[in-house]
């Protein structure tokens, strides 16, 4: 019997999923990607050497995986063919094991232009985006007046659409935000270079999928940023500009709500966050001026805590049950994944936060909302660290008993079995307790 699982990151992301998803796609027969853009990086490493991917499935890894990218996700065609070079000359061969909705909206310059000049325009209060134009293309996308893959295909279709949605972005550009405008004729030119290239890749994926399920294959289908980063459920308005829950697997691929049959959240062992936006259990330190907390050194150097898209440093802290639970209910987790557990080998006393003071007031239910994290205090319980290496280890008994413990702990606190352990960036480097495919 065929099942379909779900992969989503529980926490601001950075989690680990390319790993998870390459791991477990030996037992699938193709990987979806339902939403976000190129503004999130997978870090996959396979027998030591490192591949980073942005927009193509992690699966693409696997010779035998089918890969596909549903209208869920926009599109930017320079980034697509950047990471299709790459893994060519890496010796994959992408072209022919992936398909591209042809309902994917398109990211085009003046997305990127206005990125970047709305993050300039907000100073102080920017959000924080990767500035790779996502938000604008979304934008687009609610406001029926993107370009999606399918207009690649008619030319004459194309520049009309592309001047009219040109004509008012470089309005805003140029007499709002005092910036350059887009260039109409290179942006036309680049686009249908790249048209010839796509083309026999465009498909209907939701067609694809719903074939796949008849035949009975296994399909995993993979989100991009953590599901704190939600437009609808997260910390807004430090945000993503997608729906980053399980439910955007169905909304981004076309599958039916029924055709799932289990979600997998992956859990980092402490909690990272990447650019603005509160978040209650950081361990303040500013590796530019080598200042602040010790630990928060720690987890950032040990984790190698930087973004794969942007190169930022990531904001570190105590693993958050609170806003975990939270998260296990929006996205009905059924299996935890827990990642990076030996970051943590070398900290004396380990922390989780159980719960928030709040006004006065201890709670578990505090208002999920930007306002309400920003007025939590965290409550701690403490647990001894177990000071060995966990790196590469082959068995859970073979596990520090502090370590057993600490897992069985967030198996206790969340009510959801942890099945996979991750115990270092390589493929083997993972003890898979139970299989999500089996």
């Amino acid at each position: 019997m065929s099942k379909n699982v779900v992969i989503i990151g529980t926490q601001w992301g950075d989690e680990g999923k390319g790993k998870v998803v390459d791991l477990i796609t030996d037992k699938a027969k193709c990987v979806v990607r339902f939403q976000g853009g190129h503004n999130a990086g997978h870090t996959l490493v396979i027998n030591g050497k490192k591949t980073v991917l942005h927009l193509i499935p992690s699966g693409i890894l696997r010779d035998n995986v089918q890969c596909m990218i549903g209208h869920g996700v926009v599109l930017s065609l320079p980034a697509l063919m950047k990471e299709m070079r790459e893994l060519e000359d890496a010796g994959v061969n992408a072209k022919d094991r992936l398909k591209i909705s042809h309902g994917c909206p398109l990211i085009l310059p003046h997305h990127i232009a206005l990125d970047s000049a709305r993050e300039i325009k907000r100073g102080k209060s920017a959000i924080g985006t990767t500035g790779n134009g996502i938000g604008p293309a979304y934008e687009d996308k609610v406001a029926r007046r993107g370009l999606k893959v399918a207009d690649l295909l008619d030319e004459r279709l194309f520049a009309e659409k592309l001047r009219e949605v040109m004509d008012y972005h470089n309005f805003a550009l140029k007499l709002y935000y005092n910036h350059k405008e887009a260039n109409f004729q290179e942006t036309f030119d680049e686009a249908m270079m790249q048209a010839e290239v796509v083309r026999p890749m465009i498909c209907d994926v939701t067609a694809e999928i719903h074939n796949m399920i008849a035949n009975n294959e296994n399909i995993l289908f993979e989100g991009a940023q953590g599901a704190l980063l939600d437009i609808d459920q997260g910390t807004y308005p430090f945000v993503t500009s997608s729906n980053t829950t399980s439910g955007g697997a169905v909304t981004g691929s076309g599958a039916g709500v029924l055709d799932m049959d289990e979600v997998v959240g992956i859990v980092k062992a402490y909690t990272t966050r990447v650019g603005g936006g509160p978040f209650p259990t950081e361990l303040i330190y500013d590796m530019a001026t080598d200042t602040g907390d010790a630990i928060g050194k720690e987890l950032g150097t040990v984790g190698h805590e930087f973004g794969a898209t942007t190169g930022r440093q990531r904001r570190c802290g105590w693993l958050d049950i609170v806003t975990l639970k939270r998260s296990l209910k929006l996205n009905s987790v059924s299996s935890i994944c827990l990642t990076k557990l030996d970051v943590l080998d070398n900290i004396d006393t380990i922390k989780i936060c159980i719960a928030y003071e709040l006004d006065g007031t201890q709670t578990i239910n505090p208002p999920f909302t930007s306002e309400g994290y920003e007025r939590a205090k965290p409550v701690y319980i403490e647990m001894p660290g177990w000071k060995t290496s966990t790196i590469g280890t082959k068995s859970y008994d073979a596990l520090p008993k502090n370590a057993q413990d600490y897992i069985k702990k967030i198996e206790e606190l969340t009510e959801v079995s942890i099945d996979i352990i991750s115990t270092g960036p390589d493929r083997d480097e993972t003890l898979v307790l139970k299989h999500p495919f089996n």
